[in-house]
């Protein structure tokens, strides 16, 4: 069996991970050992009935060991560790959930359902760091890749409503807590038939704009608002949120030449979990909305159409619904009254799972595969 390494197994990607593996049985396939930042020593998770000791995450010879490294670390990590195992002579395969090294030239964004060819041709060639996509561009593909796929998106506008554990555990915390603040601002008034919603309104607003209002992660109010700015600035006026949208899209596509072009507008919402987006496509051709929908169904087996009705809408094309769930929904299909070549869409798809630890799992298989 080949040795595995896994780092940052503990935090909330990681440990959506360890719960898909189980689920899978991955674990029958590989000698699991795992690495820890703070607490080397200690029992690690158990594992077929057994448990090892956890071994420093730092440690290069522990490392340089392993055959195959997952981690969901993050990039601070990555950046500290992975030169450092590779200039020791390490030769194995890289898995990475952070995104230090996804635009790199030597690392492969791995999509397995959208790009297999891609990294199974890569993988002949020697490449060995497959990194996961950013969360809205892989949900995206996985909703629309059938699409892509057919070569029939010209190009595509991405508005992103972007859920709190895109951010992390500790920004999901605050989130409640900035919920608990405003529920507990209200407490005595919401009941109250004398009071006007007005009232109670101003009181919300007040509990939002106080100095006591939960701000040490987001910075500024989520619940009951959204922030319209994710990641770092661009020259170009950009967010590095949206940037990612066509630059790892096309890397993921292998669109060395024809780059399709993409853009929008990305806006964190107060959704605990999962990632929506409404995407306004121009198509190369005038296909029939039939068509289409069954273009997004062959793409791969976890696409779902919603139809284009009120309440299957509402029911089955939001965070609540799909929390949890593979499925990546896709409704709001229509042509749009500016023409028949463009087309409205909008997706929604669980971030901890195809946006973030479904990729690296699913990685682990090819990997194992292509070894044998």
């Amino acid at each position: 069996m080949k040795k595995i390494g896994l780092v940052g197994w503990r935090g909330m990607v990681g440990s959506v991970l360890m719960a898909r593996m189980r689920e899978e049985k991955d674990f029958d396939l590989v000698e699991p050992f795992f690495f820890t930042t703070s607490q080397a020593g200690q029992s690690s998770p158990e594992v077929a009935g057994q448990t090892s000791v956890l071994i420093e995450a730092f440690d290069i010879a522990a490392l340089k060991d392993m055959d195959i490294i997952i981690t969901c670390q993050g990039s601070n990590y990555t950046n500290d560790v992975y030169y450092k195992l590779r200039r020791s002579g390490w030769n194995g395969f890289w898995i990475d959930a952070a995104s230090a090294l996804r635009m790199k030239d030597h690392a492969v964004i791995t999509l397995d359902p959208v790009n297999l060819k891609l990294i199974q041709d890569s993988l002949v060639n020697g490449v060995k760091d497959f990194i996961g996509g950013n969360c809205t561009v892989s949900l995206m593909l996985m909703g629309l890749g059938g699409l892509f796929k057919a070569n029939l998106v010209e190009w595509a506008s991405a508005m992103t409503y972007q859920a709190a554990s895109g951010a992390g555990a500790v920004h999901m915390r605050e989130l409640i807590l900035q919920m608990g603040a405003i529920s507990s601002s209200v407490e005595t008034l919401i009941d109250s038939p004398e009071l006007g919603i007005l009232d109670i309104d101003k009181a919300v607003t007040q509990c939002m704009q106080s100095e006591q209002f939960p701000l040490a992660n987001w910075g500024f109010p989520l619940a009951g608002s959204i922030l319209p700015w994710i990641g770092d600035a661009k020259e170009n006026g950009q967010s590095g949120e949206e940037w990612k949208n066509e630059a790892e899209t096309n890397k993921i596509l292998g669109n060395v030449q024809g780059a399709i072009s993409l853009d929008g507008l990305c806006v964190r919402i107060g959704a605990m979990r999962c990632h929506s987006q409404a995407l306004t496509i121009k198509m190369r051709e005038n296909v029939s909305v039939a068509d289409i929908e069954d273009l997004i169904l062959e793409g791969n087996p976890w696409s779902a159409i919603v139809p284009n009705e009120k309440h299957a809408s509402l029911e089955r094309l939001t965070p609540a619904a799909i929390a949890g769930s593979l499925t990546v929904p896709v409704g709001r299909i229509r042509k749009m009254n500016i023409g028949d070549r463009y087309l409205s869409a909008f997706t929604a798809g669980d971030q901890l799972l195809w946006g973030a630890a479904e990729p690296l799992r699913r990685m682990l298989r090819v990997v194992l595969d292509y070894l044998g």
